[in-house]
């Protein structure tokens, strides 16, 4: 009997030897850097925003620089916005999108509400531009500061975008209690605008947003932005926002430059992108940046390749780290991620 025990508790200790070394192997493999590349693809699913955003826009641009350079059909897909192309792509729903700086930081390190895990496999390719944030009131409200939107029906945009995402938290940091607060597209709130059943609005793209040149060719209102003490309350909670200057010339509506708060934008895809497709896109992508400015002006900020230097923390993939590497740009160490370390 005594025998059998010694038998069986030997048989435990090399079993549990064996899962400890297993686990081992498998953690090691984690760490190594090694990527499950996929095909070169013939067709790719963009994902964008809301229609009469800038990322709806830009999709479209993408989709042409693709089909025109590469020989790559693409689909574009409307979306909540960067949250939700954060979430698309993860799951291979789309495999080229646009994010923002905030939805990204939140995203890699898993520290938003709406972050389930962290996100860490996105790898960013090109720089885009500046996404400012601004607010529109109808001029018969009299409102001209977001400090009057306290106990107000406002607009923040799309659950998911970044204003539905990043607009509640401005409120939030201000001490600001509003009424309802509508999640909605740009395209449907200036509707709403325009049909007289919300007076404010927040939003944040690219500029010009098409929705305030929608709204102020047919009414008379209010554009504003966010500065001062206010601006500084902001940026101290939310460390990702930079001061911007909307020109004066943006909108007819504008008799001044508007002082607000934005956050940069990046084209990702997730590691596992193909390495060759990823080159041959950020390399059409610089060199055919005259496409994209005449698909939206904003896209004048990414003139310069050197742009890229806006992000000095998010891991490049490896591809777009060869393209910019080959023109000369002096990357920072933190972009470079586990796999390029691994293979070069």
């Amino acid at each position: 009997m005594k025998g059998i025990k010694k038998f069986y508790l030997i048989t435990f200790i090399l079993i549990i030897m064996l899962l400890a070394a297993c686990n081992s192997e498998e953690a090691e493999g984690e760490d190594s850097g090694e990527v499950e590349e996929r095909d070169y693809p013939s067709t790719v699913t963009i994902g964008t925003a809301s229609q009469g955003g800038t990322y709806y826009i830009w999709g479209g641009g993408l989709a042409t620089l693709l089909e025109q350079n590469l020989d790559i059909t693409s689909n574009v897909e409307v979306t909540g916005g960067p949250v939700h192309n954060i979430q698309l792509l993860d799951v291979d729903d789309i495999q080229l999108g646009m994010v923002t700086m905030g939805p990204l930081y939140e995203g890699y390190y898993g520290e938003g509400e709406w972050a389930s895990k962290e996100f860490s496999d996105i790898r960013v390719i090109f720089p885009m531009y500046n996404t400012p944030f601004q607010w529109w009131s109808t001029a018969s409200s009299g409102v001209t500061s977001i400090m009057e939107h306290e106990g107000e029906r406002v607009g923040i945009g799309p659950a998911g975008g970044t204003p539905g995402t990043y607009n509640p938290l401005i409120y939030e940091a201000l001490g600001i209690e509003t009424g309802d607060q509508v999640a909605a597209g740009a395209s449907d709130m200036a509707s709403q605008m325009l049909d007289g059943q919300l007076d404010h609005i927040g939003f944040s793209a690219g500029l010009p947003i098409a929705a305030v040149t929608e709204v102020e060719t047919q009414a008379d209102i209010n554009i504003y932005g966010i500065d001062g003490e206010e601006r500084e309350k902001v940026m101290e909670a939310l460390p990702y926002f930079t001061e911007f200057v909307i020109p004066q010339d943006t909108y007819e509506s504008l008799d001044g430059d508007v002082e607000t708060i934005a956050q940069f934008n990046f084209g990702v895809v997730q590691k596992e992108a193909n390495e060759e497709f990823v080159y041959d896109l950020v390399k059409a992508y610089h060199e055919n940046i005259d496409q994209m400015i005449s698909t939206h002006a904003s896209a004048q900020e990414s003139e310069d390749p050197a742009a890229i230097l806006e992000n000095k923390e998010y891991p490049l993939h490896p591809g777009a780290i060869r393209y910019y590497e080959e023109i000369g740009i002096d990357l920072p160490d933190a972009v470079y991620p586990p796999e390029w370390e691994q293979n070069n």
